[in-house]
């Protein structure tokens, strides 16, 4: 009878961290109410973790503070609306579609994430994951799904649904009691003019009865 082989188990932060410097996907948590992410240094290992074509869009990971001054000069808003952005990245931890002021100039390290005119940032920086993050300012990011499947909510869910060349790191902290039902995180388009406009429901906004509502909540707030 053959043994059955042992339950896998979360990665430490040394087995990420070298498995980011070898340009190979992680998955990596988020804290609550947001799902898991896959990232790399390489759009394309990012991608093939997901088992979806190499060239499709990502996501930056516009966490780092060298990362998004140089991503500034390449978007088409005013200083206004840069400052919302930000805060919209990093407060909000939303999604964030921006315009590109000349896409077809963008450099390498934005051009994976640019489509249609617009980049898709993501900029959420949890406190416990800093350490690992300060090391690769310039990381590509999606939801922790593979075709044809939810997000992984946390570590234990990412283990199942990813094969064992893509490390899952271990969640630094349990969910408290309050934590609720895990999603994606809710994408927004900000507009040159500064206009916000829902483009994907998620975490942040699943409270609200239609997205105008949200809307305002988030505009109502990012005013004070």
């Amino acid at each position: 009878m053959t043994p059955t082989p042992p339950a896998r188990e979360p990665s430490d932060l040394a087995t990420v961290r070298a498995a980011l410097a070898l340009g190979r996907a992680v998955v990596l948590p988020n804290p609550a109410p947001l799902t898991c992410v896959v990232a790399a240094t390489r759009p394309d290992a990012v991608n093939l973790a997901k088992q979806r074509p190499a060239d499709q869009a990502v996501a930056l990971w516009a966490h780092h503070p060298d990362t998004y001054g140089a991503l500034t000069e390449h978007l088409d808003l005013d200083p206004d609306a840069l400052r919302l952005a930000r805060r919209l990245l990093a407060e909000e931890h939303l999604t964030l579609l921006a315009p590109v002021r000349r896409p077809e100039e963008a450099p390498p390290w934005l051009a994976p994430a640019v489509r249609d005119g617009w980049t898709l940032l993501f900029g959420a920086r949890w406190e416990p994951l800093s350490g690992l993050l300060d090391d690769f300012p310039v990381l590509y990011v999606s939801s922790a799904n593979r075709t044809g499947h939810e997000p992984a909510p946390g570590p234990a869910e990412a283990l199942a649904m990813f094969p064992p060349e893509v490390p899952v790191l271990r969640s630094p902290a349990p969910d408290g009691p309050a934590a609720g039902r895990r999603a994606a995180t809710t994408t927004v388009r900000l507009h040159p003019d500064g206009r916000l406009g829902l483009h994907r429901h998620g975490a942040q906004d699943r409270g609200f009865a239609d997205p105008e509502q949200y809307l305002a909540r988030l505009r109502d707030g990012l005013r004070r």
